[in-house]
């Protein structure tokens, strides 16, 4: 075999090892959204308390860093549905609290409608013009954790100004770690179809985290 045969396979080899992961992810995350509604859903009808910002941060970072040492196995799977459920469950209060405002459905509606389609248009454009986002990673990384440092503040302070500042931010950053991280496993860089899905999911729910409390703080009658 020469050398152009064994660079035409390798490249065939490497497009068919791109489609794997992202058929994988794009089923293990529309299957992780369906069970994060069905979570959402029962802690709504139920009107279940919010957990609370530290144990939600507690058992968020747990149950990443068990999706993290078991990404390679199927315990791998297994808690990733934990984490999108419990994050599911946490959308519940904020929930109840959008629908008791006037327009409360349509403003979960709309909030919804922007996810959906800031991540379809996010993950369009890098899948056709196949655009190497890599140089996106140490932004979001630094967006991330300047949010992270604000909203730890905003628990102390409680500021409606760095409230919306914060969601303001987290919009435009969690469009950019979608193209990031679908850049990422269509160069290669990521292998694990289970971190790319806990990554987009994640992404997915701070986007309409944020959207519908953006939605909240300048459609209500406060």
């Amino acid at each position: 075999m020469n050398d152009r045969s064994q660079t035409y396979v390798g490249q065939q080899d490497s497009t068919l090892a791109v489609n794997k992961v992202l058929r994988n992810t794009y089923s293990l995350l529309a299957m992780t959204l369906a069970f994060s509604a069905i979570t959402a859903t029962i802690s709504t009808m139920m009107n279940l308390p919010y957990p609370g910002f530290i144990l939600t941060l507690i058992a968020y970072f747990g149950l990443l860093f068990a999706v993290h040492k078991t990404k390679d196995s199927a315990m791998g799977i297994v808690f990733t549905f934990a984490l999108t459920g419990f994050l599911g469950y946490t959308l519940g209060p904020l929930l109840n609290m959008a629908l008791a405002m006037p327009g409360g459905g349509e403003m979960v509606a709309t909030a919804l409608g922007g996810t959906a389609l800031t991540f379809f248009a996010t993950s369009a454009y890098v899948l056709t013009t196949k655009k190497d986002m890599s140089k996106l990673g140490g932004v979001v990384m630094a967006g991330i954790i300047m949010v992270f440092v604000a909203m730890i503040a905003n628990f102390f302070f409680q500021m409606p100004a760095l409230q919306l500042a914060i969601s303001a931010i987290m919009i435009p950053l969690m469009a950019m770690l979608i193209m990031w991280q679908t850049s990422s496993i269509i160069h290669g860089g990521e292998r694990n179809y289970i971190m790319a899905t806990v990554t987009l999911y994640v992404s997915l729910y701070n986007l309409f985290v944020h959207l519908l409390s953006l939605l909240m703080a300048f459609g209500g009658d406060e």
